[in-house]
């Protein structure tokens, strides 16, 4: 959520760097909004003035013996009045919160200006595609073929968007889980945390999921939890209602996680394999930061993610996603794309975002220091590293040969019982 204080004092400012993603704030509404809250609160404070002046008078009136009964009176009626105009004002700011939880972040100034996809502004490239002599494969005619993938028994099992592994390619879908926390752990400093798959709205709407993208998200009633949409949301609501102390400053979370997204807005598009699903699994990296080191820990946390493609000699490109492209909550992202030769293209594998103080509003997460006497709000950053599933279509299309058959990247066959091909 965006500062308050900040709409208030600057609001043409705010619509206007809201604009370049294409958001429009409600100008209007808020400072009618904004009049009627500033006067219901001038009213209620004024009218708890003169209770307690009045009740200063009934003490002295009662200690003198005098009739004390029309200041009762006096003080119960404005007792409701009050009453009446803290329900108004509690209305007032239930009317604003709403519209506040609805604006997304205001994108840093180094994001570029687009609408689409098409905007983002590429950084830079790691790896060649390779020159293949073979007309190249895509990972479910691989796995299909060498009777891996099933997607007609997890079909039938639940529906579409689904798979089903069996044999060397669900050990190499692990192996790339293993391979992926050993990393971050013991080479990135990041400290491994299970979490619950099953979160509460207040978690969801912490990290800036609800309200606005509710149809999303899978929703159990009877409990009146959700099902993770990414691990991204139990590991920073860790740090919700939490003060830190300076000198536990950076926390570095990793989490691996399935993933569970209704897809609603992405009908009818990548329905083929294991690209676009219900359920996925990712490992996730979050950092929580003071202010001033955020988009450092950003460009750090990126590097972390592309350092798992560069050890699995797998190509790729970064990205800068421009402001139309730019997720709700986040100030700047960078989307790390790998080369899929099954598709001839590009796609993303893992997005890094500095969300600045915008989902730390929302928890109330902070950190203190002996320096500052109040509390400050953390900057969080977070990061895919990186998506399980994509990655292993990424191995499978990369390392394959002419006769379909596909090779183990050799930092993973360790993890593959010395394996050198899928069987």
């Amino acid at each position: 959520m965006l500062d308050p204080q900040l709409i208030r004092n600057n609001l043409d400012e705010v619509a206007e760097k809201l604009a370049r993603r294409g958001f429009v704030v409600e100008q209007e509404q808020l400072q009618k909004l904004e009049t009627a809250r500033k006067q219901c609160q001038t009213e209620t404070q004024q009218l708890q003035n003169e209770r307690n002046s009045s009740a200063k008078e009934i003490g002295k009136a009662k200690a003198a013996g005098k009739d004390i009964s029309e200041l009762l009176a006096n003080v119960a009626d404005s007792g409701e009045q009050l009453k009446a105009l803290e329900s108004k004002l509690n209305d007032i700011q239930e009317q604003l919160n709403n519209i506040l939880m609805g604006m997304p972040n205001i994108p840093h100034s180094t994001v570029p200006s687009g609408r689409t996809e098409d905007d983002n502004e590429e950084q830079r490239r790691w790896g060649t595609p390779a020159n293949l002599t073979f007309e190249p494969k895509d990972h479910v005619d691989l796995g299909t073929n060498l009777g891996l993938f099933d997607f007609e028994t997890a079909a039938k099992i639940t529906g579409t968007r689904f798979s089903l592994m069996r044999g060397s390619l669900a050990r190499l879908h692990r192996a790339l889980v293993q391979f992926m926390l050993d990393l971050h752990t013991e080479e990135h400093g990041y400290l491994e945390v299970n979490v619950p798959f099953l979160v509460n709205a207040d978690s969801l709407k912490g990290t800036g999921q609800l309200p606005k993208f509710a149809e999303d998200l899978f929703y159990i009633p009877e409990q009146d939890y959700y099902l993770i949409p990414t691990a991204e949301v139990p590991v920073t609501n860790i740090v919700r209602n939490t003060i830190l102390n300076i000198e536990d400053l950076p926390v570095k979370f990793v989490a691996h996680t399935p993933c569970f997204r209704s897809e609603a807005g992405n009908y009818g598009k990548d329905t083929r394999g294991m690209i676009r699903q219900h359920q996925f699994e990712k490992v996730e990296m979050v950092q929580l930061v003071k202010p001033e080191n955020s988009y450092t820990a950003l460009e750090e946390l990126t590097n972390n993610a592309e350092t798992i493609l560069q050890k699995l000699e797998l190509p790729y490109r970064v990205v800068t996603l421009c402001t139309g492209d730019l997720g709700f909550s986040a100030a700047k992202t960078y989307d790390l794309e790998v080369w899929l030769p099954g598709q001839q293209k590009y796609r993303e594998i893992s997005s890094c975002s500095n969300f600045e103080d915008f989902q730390a509003r929302r928890m109330k997460a902070r950190w203190r220091s002996p320096d500052i006497k109040k509390p400050q709000l953390l900057h969080t950053v977070n990061g895919s590293g990186l998506a399980v599933g994509r990655t292993l279509v990424a191995v499978m299309e990369n390392y394959q040969d002419e006769n379909g058959k596909i090779a183990i990247p050799k930092v993973l066959q360790s993890y593959m019982g010395g394996k050198e091909f899928l069987a």
